[in-house]
């Protein structure tokens, strides 16, 4: 028998809640799956997981949300999912849920059905968090706050759930599958980019629309970049204590919603809004990945709000304290930790994922903390259950994966140990050339490992150059304009003062603290970003770049801005001379990259020659053009060094199989304040080296002129240059 079709049931409101003005008539069972919300074009399925609740209630609203017009007890339950259907429901309805059982914290219990609660599958969340006390599901001021019960209801406060149809043309539409040694990563916050952006409609400002504008996705092609990675744009909130001190959560790494776009960056108030803009980005041949954040959640620790999971099932979605179920294991510093263990929890990620690529066709994910995604235990587990499901899904396993190799618990540090196919961020990379171009001592061995890939990192398991995410800067830290602007961080807006942001930036002012008139000062800087962008997409591994950097965007020293959403962190787009030369440079050098395949290797270097290759495919280099001996390394005044890669050493095919070949380049690094004459090899034959790249030059642009092999090149004072090889006599 067709299930829709049994007896149907209603509950009638028990509780303050006026008649509704258009209740449904007819419930039907329904099925356990899919779960959340599934809209069949006949009506409305809901299905909610929730292993220890004693009962639970659908919640309708009317259209605006304000007011709860009837609630639904669910009858069925098949595999602790509690389901029915609603043949009269349609899409745009808007709804929440309340949640009966046991409140016992010391057991892990923390169910109060006066609290609304989202679905955790929800696809649209409508509306915004208004706080008050209600929020909690205990009592506050009382003196085991906590353990407390609160009875008042929270519905006004809260948004919605909203049922959408999923329907979108996406025509022939598909990713541009770039190779991951072809990437070039482009950081951006939705609501920051467009915000200030003269040339997108002011309504569009701080959208998925305004980041799929014209004026924009020409910036972006522009630039060369390959690959969008976006902050977080999963439904999040704006926590309680930084509201009342004027604040947001600007980063969004706060999440409650892992299915639904953040509304704040839907200016047409449409989930379809998002795609529209993948589908444009796809048009222009550019990928999209999300930076995701499954390790925690917005409601915090044991004196956090209720809004979703804590009151659906807390003992089932966190990791709680074994010894005493009352508080959280926090992995993440955010006060709680999805609880990986669980099944139902497992799936739920899992099904975000696939709903993020399959529904909604982006390219890749960026794990925030991920390392709380590996804890089976307590121990990080690198082979836990969540990557191997990863390794074997036959979505998610072609897609990009990027860890954010990390988090705040014992062991949490795990850069080089996620398996085959997965990349990492490289934060050595980031530390190590920051301290090198700030002028740090003994450290051209580190500065060797960086600029070649991470072999020492990413060599033992099969990996490829590629798995290392090479970045001196992103959201989390100083711009690349403040890097070299600021010693200490400024960020006494947000209001914690100055205890919040790391003290460990590695960066060098230059001369001056913050802004300067004094010429020779601002010279230098623009020197010193050319070095770094110059210096990023030279390397092997995967460049990433943060937004605004190619125009100088500052935050005025602020090295966490994670609660300003305003000018401090926005995209200033009125450029001046200088933003637009540095523009123009990272151009070139993103064009240099994409040109010459000898910059993005897929295979390590091996120190001879490959192939047949008359030259070993690298050779690391002395200012007196001899090869550098073992012991020069460890010199602590060393600070210029060259290397030599070969291309006739390259001896990789493309993915036709088809061999690629490349010119031999030269490049010389000089992170002392002297001018030092480097002699160019002649590898014993005539040969002469064509200047490509100078950083000492206002636009890196040498002079054109060849320089023969033996001769010596003036290396300017904290500069880098490329040189092409040129064989006078094959």
């Amino acid at each position: 028998m067709d299930q829709r079709t049994d007896t149907p049931v209603v509950e009638d409101l028990r509780v303050r809640v006026k008649p509704a003005a258009r209740p449904v008539t007819a419930v039907w069972p329904g099925r356990s799956h899919p779960r959340g919300t599934h809209w069949d074009g006949e009506g409305v399925n809901f299905a909610l997981f929730s292993e220890n609740a004693e009962k639970v209630e659908l919640c309708l609203f009317d259209e605006r949300g304000r007011r709860e017009i009837q609630r639904i007890a669910f009858r069925e339950r098949t595999d602790e999912i509690w389901h029915c259907y609603l043949p009269e429901a349609r899409p745009g309805l808007l709804y929440g849920y309340r949640v009966y059982g046991p409140y016992q914290p010391g057991q892990g219990h923390r169910f109060n059905p006066h609290k609304l609660l989202l679905d955790p599958y929800a696809r649209s969340i409508d509306g915004g968090l208004r706080w008050s006390d209600a929020h909690f599901g205990y009592t506050i001021g009382g003196k085991r706050e906590d353990l407390s019960f609160d009875r008042r209801d929270s519905a006004n406060g809260m948004p919605k759930s909203k049922v959408i149809d999923s329907a979108f043309s996406w025509g022939d539409d598909r990713s541009p599958d770039i190779a991951w040694a072809d990437m070039v990563i482009y950081e951006v916050h939705v609501g920051g980019f467009t915000r200030l952006h003269p040339d997108v409609p002011p309504a569009l400002r701080g959208s998925f629309a305004g980041l799929a504008c014209p004026a924009v996705v020409d910036h972006l092609v522009r630039l060369g970049v390959t690959t969008i990675e976006l902050m977080p744009v999963h439904a999040f909130v704006d926590d309680r204590n930084l509201v009342e001190r004027g604040l947001s959560n600007y980063w969004g790494y706060n999440t409650i919603g892992f299915f639904a776009p953040d509304k704040r960056y839907c200016a047409s108030g449409k989930v379809d809004e998002f795609k529209t803009m993948v589908k444009t980005l796809h048009s222009a041949g550019m990928e999209v990945i999300l930076d995701v954040v499954y390790n925690h959640t917005a409601e915090g620790n044991q004196c956090g709000p209720t809004l979703c999971f804590r009151g659906i099932d807390n003992a089932s979605y966190y990791r709680l304290v074994n010894d005493n179920k009352r508080y959280y294991q926090d992995y993440t510093g955010c006060g709680n930790t999805l609880n990986m263990q669980h099944p139902r929890v497992l799936q739920l990620i899992m099904d975000s994922l696939r709903y993020w690529v399959m529904e909604m066709h982006v390219d890749g994910f960026r794990f925030d903390l991920a390392a709380s995604l590996a804890r089976e235990l307590h121990e990080v587990d690198r082979l836990g259950a969540f990557f191997d499901i990863l390794r074997q899904d036959p979505v998610l396993s072609q897609v990009k994966l990027i860890a954010e190799p990390w988090d705040l618990g014992e062991g949490g540090y795990q850069v080089g140990n996620f398996p085959v196919g997965w990349a990492e961020w490289n934060d050595k990379y980031r530390d190590t050339m920051r301290a090198y171009w700030k002028g740090d001592g003994g450290l051209i061995g580190e500065f060797a490992r960086r600029l070649t890939g991470s072999n020492d990192l990413y060599g033992h398991n099969g990996r490829t150059p590629s798995a290392s995410i090479n970045f001196i800067t992103a959201h989390d830290g100083f711009t690349l304009h403040d890097l070299v602007s600021y010693n200490d961080k400024h960020n006494e807006g947000n209001g914690e003062e100055g205890r919040d942001g790391s003290d460990n930036n590695l960066s060098w002012n230059c001369g001056a603290e913050g802004p300067t008139e004094v010429a020779a000062v601002g010279v230098l800087r623009e020197r010193q970003k050319r070095n770094m962008i110059a210096t990023l997409l030279l390397s092997q591994g995967v460049p990433m770049l943060l937004a605004g950097d190619e125009i100088g965007r500052t935050q005025q020293g602020n090295n966490n801005a994670y609660c300003q959403d305003n000018e401090i962190a926005w995209t200033d787009w009125n450029v001046d001379i200088a933003g637009k030369q540095t523009m123009e440079f990272v151009t070139r050098m993103i064009a240099m990259r994409r040109d010459h395949p000898i910059f993005r290797r897929r295979a390590f270097f091996q120190g001879e020659a490959v192939g047949g290759a008359a030259d070993k495919d690298i050779v690391w280099l002395k200012p007196d053009g001899a090869e550098m001996t073992a012991a020069e390394w460890d010199k602590e005044f060393a600070r210029c060094l060259g290397v030599f890669l070969s291309g006739e050493s390259l001896q990789e095919t493309d993915r036709r199989g088809r061999p690629i070949h490349d010119a031999s380049f030269l490049l010389l690094f000089n992170a002392h304040h002297d001018t030092i004459g480097f002699r160019l090899p002649d590898f014993g034959h005539s040969v002469e080296w064509f200047p490509q790249i100078d950083t000492a030059f206002e636009t890196g642009r040498p002079q054109l002129r060849a320089v023969p092999g033996g001769n010596e090149y003036p290396l300017q004072g904290r500069s880098l240059v490329l040189l092409r090889r040129i064989d006078a006599n094959p």
